[in-house]
């Protein structure tokens, strides 16, 4: 039997589970209203499962406090950005004047693409 050594460099790995996830239920929650819960969800995308709770994974430390405060904190993040009301769109209609200016140009074109035609009868002599 052949003794295999294990690199240095992988001896020390996955020792230590340090990725933190936090849980909130979305929909039995009475914090937020609910046209806020309805941004949020969509904000978060594949992040709510099918029974509304929220899912944020973090492992972007070496420890699992700055995991759990980073999960806290795109928590929070991500609350603000629900909590923000998106403005209504004002519909608008171009001026007549514009639209003048737009037909002429189209009619402008329009002729010079007309003098650019080949007529065969023209050329015949």
């Amino acid at each position: 039997m052949i003794a295999r050594s294990v690199p240095a460099v992988l001896q020390g790995m996955n020792k230590v589970a340090t990725a933190a996830q936090l849980r909130w239920n979305l929909l039995a929650t009475a914090a937020l209203a609910s046209d806020v819960k309805e941004r949020l969800v969509k904000l978060a995308g594949s992040r709510v499962t099918e029974e509304g709770i929220l899912i944020i994974e973090a492992r972007r430390y070496r420890t699992q406090e700055q995991n759990r405060l980073d999960a806290i904190q795109r928590l929070v993040a991500l609350v603000q950005k629900a909590l923000v009301e998106p403005k209504q769109r004002k519909k608008t209609r171009p001026s007549v004047t514009s639209s003048a200016a737009r037909v002429d140009e189209k009619k402008r074109r329009g002729a010079v693409k007309r003098t650019r035609r080949y007529n065969p009868a023209d050329w015949e002599n």
